[in-house]
């Protein structure tokens, strides 16, 4: 396929035969041995270590290319294949070839009482479709785990990164066919074409899930456009509360982590709540050390009254995820007041509070409703690795089928297994 715009009938018949042969490589993927996705992984680091050459040749002209339409320095880093990000993606294929294969795994079973065993088996999901913008390391990040948890993926790659990714799907394919796996088990789309993201989220014969990487207007386009499910996330509008019984000692060092850790990541706080009994205490000091860090504070009036350089917030700041130095502050009288204030504006990404009070902690832990809530931790822990899952496709603020990062147990499903000896039902 031309990476020149196509007819949208030819485009159309090119992404259902990609669905076509991602739904016969998942049919073998789903019985493939944790030995050889564990080979295939391996082969793909080395070849990565052995081509790098290539692999750069193929990155300077996306480089080139996106210099040319000048796009930001922030981004051309992102997008660049240097030394070490190859380095970084090599050894990430390693450690998920080491982890344990989640396929095949089963569950406690129960007996009932006529003898039959009953219990629940992990599966793959089947095809999954991954949609990304801009960091060709995705490519290898979203192969690696689809096919350590036994699926097939198709993998659509922004149109800046393409002949990185092509080259990358290059590399997959040596070590699919080095494990004696199906070469269809990874597909790279070979078109810059985005009429095919939009086949692509239409492919219910052909793909079970698709997972979006890359910003809100992305992701805002899959969930107005998409017929197959989707595991995502839309804001990372995150939360941290500074209970009453917040540890001073634990307070400061928690809240400049958790804005200042990272400031482009879903996971960074964007809204800092402040308990009042505390506040006076607690509130300047933590200012000034966010301002000295170059933070601008936008805060309600009892926080601008505490905070001199904090200029007022307005109703869209409690709504926002910034993704820059940029936090809100509100100055709250209850720990209920608090979690009003987080589960209207929150994007039920991940909420903290610091608290030395048990039961304040444990009803925060209840009464959120967000994929993951903290006790006395930054909400910059919003990651799979931190998590011990190893790795991560995601993080999903759905309710069904995952929730919170994706590793690869969240790429299984399960099915039930049943174990009899002749019994009849009566």
């Amino acid at each position: 396929m031309s990476t020149q715009t196509s007819t949208s009938s030819a485009l159309q018949e090119h992404m259902n035969l990609l669905g076509q042969k991602a739904r016969l490589a998942a049919r073998i993927m789903r019985s493939a041995s944790g030995n050889a996705k564990s080979l295939a992984l391996r082969s793909m680091a080395d070849a990565i270590q052995a081509q790098k050459a290539a692999l750069q040749a193929a990155n300077a002209l996306d480089i080139k290319a996106a210099a040319e339409r000048g796009l930001e320095p922030a981004m051309l880093e992102r997008l660049k294949l240097s030394d070490r990000a190859l380095e970084i993606m090599a050894t990430g294929l390693r450690q998920i070839a080491d982890m344990p294969d989640p396929v095949g795994t089963v569950g406690p079973s129960s007996t009932r009482p006529n003898g039959m065993q009953v219990a629940q088996m992990r599966v793959p999901l089947g095809v999954i479709g991954i949609i990304y913008e801009s960091r060709p390391n995705v490519t290898i990040d979203a192969a690696a785990l689809c096919l350590k948890s036994g699926n097939a993926t198709i993998l659509r790659g922004g149109s800046e990164a393409f002949h990185s990714n092509q080259a990358l799907g290059q590399i997959i394919r040596q070590g699919l066919d080095a494990a004696g796996l199906p070469a269809n088990a990874v597909q790279v789309v070979d078109t810059t074409d985005r009429a095919a993201v939009g086949i692509m989220v239409r492919l219910t014969d052909y793909i079970d899930v698709i997972v979006p990487r890359g910003g809100k207007g992305l992701i805002q386009r899959l969930n107005e456009e998409a017929k197959v499910p989707l595991i995502k996330h839309l804001d990372g509008n995150c939360h941290l509360y500074l209970d009453k019984a917040a540890d001073p000692a634990k307070a400061l060092p928690i809240v400049i982590n958790a804005k200042t850790y990272r400031y482009g990541i879903c996971g960074t706080t964007e809204t800092l709540l402040v308990h009042s009994d505390v506040a006076p205490a607690l509130l300047p000091n933590i200012a000034k050390a966010l301002i000295e860090k170059g933070v601008e504070l936008r805060g309600c009036e009892r926080t601008q009254a505490l905070v001199s350089q904090a200029i007022p917030a307005t109703e869209s700041d409690w709504e926002t995820e910034f993704l820059a130095p940029i936090l809100a502050v509100r100055i709250v009288d209850s720990l209920d007041e608090a979690m009003e204030h987080i589960n209207r504006y929150s994007s039920e990404h991940t909420e903290s509070i610091v608290t030395e009070d048990l039961h304040a902690a444990r009803r925060f832990q209840r009464e959120v409703d967000s994929s993951s809530v903290y006790i006395n931790l930054p909400t910059c822990f919003a990651d799979g690795f931190e998590y011990g899952l190893g790795a991560e496709i995601g993080i999903s603020t759905n309710r069904l089928h995952a929730r919170g990062p994706v590793g690869l147990e969240g790429l299984t499903t399960q099915k039930w297994v049943l174990i009899g000896d002749g019994q009849l039902r009566g």
